[in-house]
């Protein structure tokens, strides 16, 4: 039996046991495969470990996404977790990039994704308050929202989290380091039913480009981590 005579759910089956890219390469071998490629329902779950993955061609975004998942921790990466007002010349080209690239994708998301339940943007410090308002907004059957290392996001997404994320259960926001305790407890208390987990952010320095005593105090408060 040559593979496209199987039925339609088991094709779907089958392609569910490969990744982004072996599905594009099957699909490109014949009209019906490329069919069942582009069937939304085989695009329920999605991971991304990079960037790069997410200008790939591989992938559909649609309503039957449900997990979505977009983390890296590569050494290369960890540059756009540094001050603004730290970074040369090279990496503030490679953090725009990559910014350009996420807000790109997280737009498409918001578009495309009304049934999200699952998101999770841990690694990924290009991401603003702006668009996980947007996120939020547009994705109201969301009860997951992980955002360990999110350096640049702020009080505004806890804010956005109290006011549009209703159906939120889970909210994580470790090492976030320019959210602030009194954020933590707005939502604590507006949103008594979310699971909140925010290890160390609320004790974390925030971003501010120091001068003269400024650059003092936080260098000791710092080694006082330590």
């Amino acid at each position: 039996m040559h593979i496209t005579q199987l039925n339609w759910e088991c094709l779907l089956h089958l392609f569910s046991f490969l990744d982004k890219s072996s599905r594009k390469s099957l699909a490109q071998t014949c009209h019906k495969l490329l069919e069942v490629f582009q069937d939304p329902l085989l695009w329920s779950v999605l991971h991304f470990h990079s960037p790069v993955e997410l200008k790939k061609n591989n992938f559909l975004l649609g309503p039957a996404l449900r997990y979505l998942s977009i983390c890296w921790h590569s050494s290369r990466v960890k540059v756009c977790n540094i001050e603004d007002w730290m970074k040369n010349t090279f990496q503030k080209d490679i953090c725009r990039t990559h910014e350009n690239v996420v807000n790109y994708f997280l737009i498409q998301v918001c578009n495309r994704c009304p049934n999200l339940l699952f998101l999770s943007l841990s690694g990924c410090g290009h991401v603003t308050d702006d668009y996980l308002l947007l996120l939020l907004k547009s994705c109201p059957n969301l009860k997951t929202l992980k955002l360990e290392n999110c350096v640049r996001i702020t009080d505004r997404t806890l804010e956005a989290v109290t006011l549009y994320g209703g159906s939120l259960q889970t909210l994580h926001v470790d090492f976030c380091r320019n959210i602030t305790r009194a954020g933590l407890e707005t939502v604590q208390e507006k949103c008594p039913s979310v699971m909140l987990k925010a290890e160390r952010s609320a004790d974390m320095i925030p971003d501010n480009q120091p001068g003269g005593k400024l650059m003092l105090e936080k260098a000791a408060r710092k080694l006082a981590l330590h």
